[in-house]
């Protein structure tokens, strides 16, 4: 099966916010990305509200059950008291949690779970207990052991982070070597029972080769790269062209 794609909000709020004005509207562009055939939708809200609002967080919850009740809601942010405070209360289908300082500009790195294992197996179990899916944001590299205490914590899913991949949009060598070593990981990650997301720097030309090594590939989430498309393309046919760039025949 394709992998889903949830759209990432972020970058729709962060233009949003430049001034003091309701457009662009997050949800009406996540209501035209769900039309179009997105499986969910992503947001972070970060402490200083820089792009994602607390506010904006109900009216997502009410598009979804109110009008595309087979989507999900997807919230990633840092596991303080307020960022679990607000998964709670507007309660997402898929809780992702990143080890973002809130300085961080944006995430980019996963999780060192050895370190962090009593925090995570905490945190992941009061979300289950909630009835949340969790998944945990995760480096590249194929490291059993690392992916072993991330499957006792409980969690359900890892999220890739495929940064490096995506960086390397100008390096087709490099590319196929880090695509690789990407399909190594979900393939341990598989193999200990963990379902595999992934999200960062992804596009309509580098999801083809990453899907093509992550066969079992469940999710991507991607913000930056398909609100940057929707510039040039809108936002629904944006939507259907990386859908199909996940493998579904649209």
């Amino acid at each position: 099966m394709p992998a889903k794609l949830s759209v990432n909000l972020n970058a729709v709020a962060m233009l949003r916010n430049r001034r003091d004005l309701p457009w662009p509207s997050v949800t009406g562009l996540g209501r035209i990305a769900l039309q179009a055939g997105a499986s969910g939708l992503t947001v972070h809200p970060r402490p200083d509200q820089r792009h994602i609002r607390f506010s904006d967080l109900q009216p997502i919850r009410d598009l979804i059950d109110d009008e595309f009740p087979e989507a999900e809601f997807n919230m990633e942010g840092f596991p303080n008291e307020a960022f679990l405070e607000l998964v709670e209360r507007h309660e997402p289908e898929q809780v992702t949690l990143v080890p973002d300082d809130p300085a961080q500009a944006t995430s980019d790195h996963g999780w060192d779970f050895r370190k962090n294992h009593n925090l995570l197996g905490n945190v992941v179990g009061r979300l289950k207990k909630k009835g949340f899916r969790v998944s945990l944001f995760a480096d590249g590299d194929p490291n059993p052991e690392a992916l072993k205490i991330a499957r006792e914590t409980g969690a359900d899913r890892i999220e890739l982070y495929t940064g490096p991949y995506g960086g390397c949009y100008d390096d087709q060598e490099k590319a196929e070597r880090i695509a690789a070593e990407l399909g190594r990981t979900a393939e341990i990650a598989i193999g200990l029972g963990l379902a595999v997301n992934a999200g960062h720097d992804l596009t309509v030309a580098n999801l083809p080769l990453l899907a093509s090594h992550i066969p079992a590939l469940a999710e991507v989430s991607i913000g930056h790269g398909l609100t940057a498309d929707a510039l040039e393309y809108g936002m629904a046919e944006t939507v259907r062209r990386f859908r199909r760039a996940c493998g579904e025949a649209v």
